[in-house]
């Protein structure tokens, strides 16, 4: 696993981030989104989803054009630190794979340390029980609002720890994995300070795993770091879904 960590001066000024991708690109039709490159969709479009959002109609949500779905798994509480099965989880499993959805899992971390991590990923684990996955295991660590929160002041290297033992387990059980954030987020792992260095940085320090980036209702990306995914809003509407849902595109490989 890369370390964050600073480079020599140099005469030169660093290099500033330059995404992979051409953002003009990106064409929107109410609230979807699509990266198009010489007339062809080359994006795809998908939802995640928990127990929030109730009782899903799996075969409607396909029917509506969306192509990939990731359903919570479980989350580990912010105050007490118990681990949770999303009551819906093996439903929503189950339902997205049988309507013909490419499916991913995630968990809600609270790990404040390697250990704790380690037992998330082995909950996980458990509860996906061998299942196969076409997308991967998301680890997402997020501060809450609650003050109370127990890994709300957790340091970037304590952090970066809980993210490649998570994944480092899940790994081992045959499964990909992916790390969730917003800018704020992966500032928690490594400075961003909007050059190619600290992008370059950022990526060691994951592990060279993708990012999920989360921004809502950004006419473009503003992620001075790669990601694979763009969750770009929360405020969705597909048909199966009674609720608001997030809306992600995944983009193609970069070039």
């Amino acid at each position: 696993m890369g370390r964050c960590g600073t480079f020599a001066a140099d005469e030169s000024a660093p290099a500033p981030y330059a995404s992979p991708y051409d953002w003009t690109a990106l064409e929107r039709t109410a609230n979807r989104l699509a990266y198009v490159e010489g007339g062809e969709v080359r994006s795809q479009l998908g939802v995640d989803v928990s127990e929030h959002q109730g009782a899903i109609d799996w075969q409607a949500v396909a029917a509506d054009g969306i192509d990939f779905a990731f359903v919570r798994v479980g989350n580990r509480g912010y105050t007490e630190g118990a681990l949770y099965a999303d009551a819906r989880y093996a439903e929503n499993l189950d339902g997205a794979e049988a309507a013909g959805l490419a499916v991913g899992a995630y968990f809600f971390s609270q790990a404040t340390n390697a250990d704790e991590a380690r037992e998330e990923a082995d909950f996980v684990a458990d509860l996906l029980a061998g299942r196969s996955l076409a997308l991967p295991v998301v680890f997402d660590h997020e501060p809450v609002s609650n003050g109370a929160g127990r890994a709300n002041d957790l340091d970037g290297q304590a952090l970066a720890d809980c993210m490649a033992a998570f994944c480092e387990r899940l790994e081992a059980a045959g499964y990909d994995t992916m790390v969730y954030g917003n800018r704020s987020d992966m500032a928690r792992f490594c400075a961003i300070d909007g050059t190619q260095t600290a992008a370059e940085w950022l990526d060691m320090t994951l592990g060279h795993r993708p990012v999920w980036f989360a921004e809502y209702d950004a006419a473009v990306p503003s992620a001075q770091f790669d990601f694979a995914i763009w969750q770009y809003t929360n405020d969705g509407s597909v048909a199966g879904i009674s609720t608001a849902v997030d809306l992600d595109l995944l983009l193609p490989a970069a070039p």
